[in-house]
């Protein structure tokens, strides 16, 4: 039986996800070596050194979106629609991702407290091992800072692992439920859009501000309108091929063009392009082979002629 080979990495979403890492860094970094008092600060202007410092938390949201995204496309390449989701499929799959890298850093973060390892151990009035752990168990270490105030840095970075998996937990759940796209999108759409209202009601408390479910899930929300969005509107593969057909020719027209200003081999060149045939310019934007002797070899030849 033939294995089904995995869908092609996005190179515009790994820029999305490289961006918003270097921006995390730089805001962990920023909270105990602010860049405006490094020596950067003799060569990047002020503002550019403050942006890169303080917009890792927009960052999450980034990837908060990406995740949205990816997960609703892989349900949707997987079964074909959300309506047709296993859940039992889809949280075996998720379970399998998240717990055994959870539990172990749990197992450490637990040694490194009971060693009280600086930095490390859980000292907050109202804050214990014990709760620290129940709340990254149950999905709800951001409530439980939010009411106890900041865990250290190494149990704080899990909030937004609470937000996602809390909502991947209803998510396939709402797929089932509501089963029609048209029943489906408005709901998603209303929490997208709530982002910056609920984030304005949150004002006042600084941890719930940052760590409160809703705007996280709003931006997950997001993504998975993405998704159905990019699924909806996926020209089918002629299409692509003929508008790749037309980008092959206008590109091969300036190159000649250029040539021809440049004084070599203007006539061959010009002439040639003109009479370069459709199956030709598709079969170079669509990567497809084919029989007809003009295509692959009939590109090459042309442009050897083309350049003199």
């Amino acid at each position: 039986m033939e294995r089904k080979r995995r869908p092609a990495r996005n190179p515009g979403i790994d820029l999305l996800r490289g961006l918003a890492i270097v921006l995390v860094v730089f805001n962990h970094l920023g909270l105990r070596i602010p860049l405006e008092k490094s020596a950067l600060a003799g060569v990047l202007p002020r503002w550019l050194l403050n942006r890169l410092n303080w917009n890792g938390y927009e960052a999450v949201y980034v990837f908060f979106v990406i995740s949205g995204f990816l997960i609703a496309g892989n349900a949707l390449r997987r079964w074909g629609s959300l309506a047709a989701i296993d859940a039992g499929v889809f949280y075996a799959r998720r379970f399998a991702r998240i717990a055994p890298c959870l539990l172990a850093l749990l197992v450490v973060l637990s040694a490194l407290h009971l060693l009280g390892v600086q930095d490390y151990v859980i000292h907050r009035a109202g804050q214990s091992l014990s709760g620290a752990l129940l709340s990254a168990l149950g999905l709800n270490l951001n409530g439980y800072e939010g009411r106890t105030g900041y865990l250290p840095g190494a149990w704080d970075v899990l909030w937004s692992l609470s937000i996602e998996e809390a909502f991947y937990l209803g998510f396939p759940l709402a797929c089932l439920l509501l089963r029609r796209r048209s029943l489906l999108v408005p709901p998603l759409l209303l929490l997208a859009v709530s982002l910056p209202w609920v984030r304005a009601a949150l004002h006042g408390n600084e941890i719930w501000l940052e760590k409160a479910y809703l705007p996280g899930m709003a931006a997950i929300a997001t993504g998975v309108l993405g998704a159905l969005l990019a699924k909806a509107c996926r020209p089918p593969r002629r299409t692509v091929a003929m508008l790749g057909c037309g980008w092959v020719r206008w590109a091969w027209g300036r190159c000649c063009w250029m040539v021809e200003r440049c004084g070599t081999g203007c006539a061959t060149a010009t002439c040639w392009y003109s009479r370069v045939p459709p199956c030709a310019c598709c079969c170079a934007a669509s990567g497809a082979p084919t029989k007809d002797s003009r295509c692959h070899d009939g590109v090459s030849a042309g442009c050897v002629r083309g350049g003199g």
